[in-house]
């Protein structure tokens, strides 16, 4: 059981409150770690990505190992394991090579939780209509994409972010690349978020 702070705490940044930015991408195939912007920019909405069932908050990443609202998100969505991971040319082995394949489109079989306390980075996510849409995020961002969702994560220019993984039960993180179709998750998405969904190429 939960307690109504707890449960009040644990919620979802309201929209009108937010400051994640997300946008369209263009076709380009210039380097991954650029804005990748249409022209002119098209936005997308929080309320647009809160229907491809993506959730966001905003917490104090200076002090996220005594934050009340973290332990509150953990608590009341299970989130039992934490690993804090440094994403750099130098603090990275294979950095080139980590980031390629972090930017290979995929699936997971679970929610993928990332919370940015330092840098900055972008996660793609695919819609409904299977555009790309970029979302830009940044120091105290905390990002949720739902099990089954096409995404793929790319570092900006900075080429440095820090970043705290967050699972359910024992760390796993397997990807399934696009296509993927027939597995589970990805049925189990399209289900909850629109029969509309475009099938894999």
């Amino acid at each position: 059981m939960f307690t109504p702070e707890e449960l009040a705490l644990a919620e979802p940044q309201p929209i009108a409150e937010s400051s994640l930015e997300a946008w369209y991408m263009d076709d380009s195939d210039a380097d991954q770690r650029l804005p990748h912007r249409q022209e002119p920019n098209q936005p997308c909405s929080l309320a647009a990505l809160r229907e491809l069932g993506v959730l966001s908050w905003k917490l104090d990443a200076d002090n996220y190992d005594s934050d009340p609202k973290l332990d509150a998100i953990c608590k009341v969505r299970g989130y039992s394991y934490k690993e804090v991971l440094t994403i750099s040319k130098e603090g990275l082995p294979g950095y080139e090579e980590k980031v390629k394949m972090f930017y290979q489109e995929h699936i997971h079989a679970d929610e993928e939780i990332r919370y940015m306390l330092d840098g900055t980075g972008y996660f793609d996510v695919r819609d409904l209509q299977d555009r790309w849409v970029r979302i830009r995020c940044g120091k105290g961002d905390l990002i949720v994409l739902p099990e089954g969702i096409y995404h793929r994560f790319t570092l900006d220019e900075h080429d440095y972010i820090k970043v705290m993984r967050l699972f359910v039960g024992e760390p796993v993180w397997t990807p399934h690349n696009r296509p993927q179709e027939a597995h589970p998750s990805r049925a189990k998405y399209v289900a909850a978020f629109g029969k509309s969904a475009v099938a894999a190429a």
